[in-house]
């Protein structure tokens, strides 16, 4: 008996039960569905993941103070960090492109009957925007001039503009920060959303003496963290060892004790946030994965009662010549077209659902700006996945079935 026929008889049998044949692949289905989609949302948060660390700089690196723990308890982290620190790795670093200090300051922002909370209120220094790869679409960047003598000016993203100024241009527009007023001089580039859905637009700039003077009215130097840009990526572990070095030297650590600062770099987050996101996907995928098994078993027993169902069949079919080997491999047929049946809806609607995900997420969140990821490996591995599942777990049934003894098969009623 040839191959071809054997491919058409099995696909007339399951013609027959069109009903039982859909339930029985629906396991394969959700299963092929629930891969395809939890691998290719995954996917795409992967790669919104890279999108946002190229964002702030493939060559970007933040020291900060080192996490302090009491008995064995995390407590807090000290200053250790001060603007001179932040300019000696400028200066002579040679790997490093430009540095700038980082403090917090965050107050109330006034401006006629509008007032807001802005989500990022810094003082930095007048190198930010180089190490943050940070472009200007009006105005210009405070000078050292302005953050030598403090003097209270800014610069602030497109949502503040939106809601503060929503008659025109900021630039040279005064503002209050807690009671202070401060002159705008520059409006950053729209950055969008981060990987959390927050606005990164929502942020005002001032150089970081000013907010040391006036809104914190602190003389001391300290800063919270220091943001360097390398001169390259490649240069970026060259950077942080320079960096590591210098900063042993002045705040005069001996070799093999622990430093009171901590350099990371854009390379270690994108690999942590790398590593969580994959391990997240694969965890999920391996839940999915249980109903192409329970699929599987389906397939299984409702193949077993397709034998019984049709022992004379098989019993005919033998007497006029068919040999155990063609009974087996019509069986097995039948279970990998179910299968593979299955695997080809699955794959559909997994597809339909990771784009209907992304584009919700997009929907709820303005900003958000997920990329839509289509994992087509993943659904080729999954349709591979179940035109397994139905090999093996139609393989018992078939074998039954070869098995069956041509006399007995014809008496069966």
């Amino acid at each position: 008996m040839s191959f071809l026929l054997t491919v058409s008889v099995a696909i007339r049998a399951l013609l027959r039960n069109k009903m039982r044949a859909a339930l029985t692949v629906l396991g394969i289905v959700i299963g092929i569905a629930a891969v395809t989609t939890m691998v290719s949302v995954g996917t795409s948060a992967g790669q919104l993941l890279q999108n946002q660390i190229q964002s702030i700089g493939s060559n970007f690196l933040v020291v900060q103070p080192s996490q302090q723990r009491r008995r064995g308890v995390q407590s807090g982290s000290m200053i250790t960090l001060t603007d001179s620190d932040a300019a000696a790795i400028g200066r002579e670093c040679s790997s490093v492109l430009a540095s700038s200090p980082l403090v917090f300051g965050a107050r109330p922002v006034v401006r006629g009957n509008s007032n807001m909370q802005p989500r990022e209120m810094w003082g930095v220094g007048v190198d930010y925007l180089s190490v943050r790869s940070w472009d200007l679409d009006a105005g210009g960047f405070f000078t050292e001039r302005d953050e030598r003598a403090g003097n209270c000016v800014c610069v602030v993203g497109y949502t503040i503009v939106r809601q503060l100024f929503p008659a025109g241009n900021p630039l040279g527009e005064q503002l209050r920060i807690g009671n202070i007023p401060f002159t705008v001089v520059g409006v950053l580039g729209q950055k969008g959303a981060s990987l959390t859905g927050d606005d990164q637009d929502n942020i005002i700039l001032m150089p970081y003496t000013t907010v040391k003077r006036r809104l914190q009215g602190s003389a001391f130097r300290d800063v919270a963290a220091i943001l360097v840009g390398a001169r390259a990526p490649e240069l970026i572990e060259t950077a942080k060892s320079e960096i590591q070095q210098l900063l042993r030297d002045r705040h005069r650590i001996p070799p093999g004790q622990k430093t009171d600062f901590e350099v990371v770099t854009s390379a270690q987050l994108s690999e942590l946030f790398g590593t969580i996101t994959g391990m997240m996907t694969a965890l999920l995928s391996s839940i999915a994965g249980i109903s192409l098994i329970v699929g599987g078993v389906g397939i299984m027993n409702i193949m077993l009662v397709s034998v019984t169902e049709r022992t004379r069949e098989i019993g005919i079919r033998m007497a006029v010549g068919a040999r155990g080997r063609d009974i087996l491999v019509q069986f097995l047929i039948e279970s990998v077209v179910l299968s593979c049946f299955g695997g080809v809806i699955g794959l559909i609607v997994g597809i339909s659902a990771s784009v209907g995900i992304t584009t919700l997420i997009n929907n709820v969140s303005p900003g958000a700006d997920w990329p839509v990821v289509v994992s087509l490996p993943a659904g080729i591995v999954a349709m591979i996945f179940a035109a397994v599942v139905g090999l093996v777990f139609g393989l018992y049934p078939a074998w039954r079935a070869s098995r069956l003894d041509p006399i007995d098969a014809l008496r069966y009623e």
